[in-house]
């Protein structure tokens, strides 16, 4: 069976929900090792970040309930 995006932002949720927060480092490897590189990109910085279906899933998931703090490169529960 292929994981779909809404897999990936159900485990973040999940993750964010029990530990109350979820560094995007960690996230980022997690998601390479468990779901697959095609969820990930670089950005022109040379940033890693997330596919565009994930976050459009994980926003939807999430509700308003979490957010990102943009310092510490984590999400958190609100």
């Amino acid at each position: 069976m292929d994981k779909t995006a809404q897999d990936v932002a159900a485990w973040m949720v999940t993750e964010i929900r029990h530990r109350g927060m979820l560094k995007q480092e960690e996230a980022v490897a997690h998601i390479r090792e468990h779901f697959g590189e095609r969820f990930v990109f670089e950005n022109e910085r040379g940033h890693t970040g997330l596919d565009r279906e994930v976050v459009k899933a994980f926003r939807k998931l999430h509700g308003g309930r979490v957010a990102w703090d943009r310092d510490g490169f984590f999400w958190g529960w609100t």
